[in-house]
């Protein structure tokens, strides 16, 4: 599990995820498009939803548990990339599609 810090909290993803986010924040920042991430909080931390606006003013760092970068699914980067597009914003999922519950530090 890496992590993924933006401005000052702390949010545990796995490396795989964090590797293809991190393709479609880097896509969608040099274009300069703003946009949301959002995630379900996992049952054991209370369950709801998060939405955080990514923008260029705001630091984001990315940490890998991992030392070698996955292999990059572009159609996951793709499907990714389109829904960051729509109002609802970036939907966290795995390569399925399915929604992912992730956890806050």
């Amino acid at each position: 599990m890496g992590k993924l810090i933006y401005g000052s909290k702390s949010y545990s993803l796995d490396d795989r995820l964090l590797a293809h986010l991190q393709h479609v924040m880097s896509i969608k920042l040099r274009r300069g498009e703003n946009f949301f991430v959002s995630w379900r909080a996992a049952p054991e931390t209370g369950g709801g939803r998060h939405s955080i606006w990514v923008d260029n003013g705001v630091h984001i760092a990315i940490e890998f548990d991992g030392s070698r970068a996955p292999s990059v699914n572009r159609e996951w980067v793709q499907t990714m990339a389109a829904s960051a597009a729509t109002s609802f914003g970036l939907q966290l999922t795995d390569e399925s599609g399915e929604l992912l519950n992730a956890p806050e530090q």
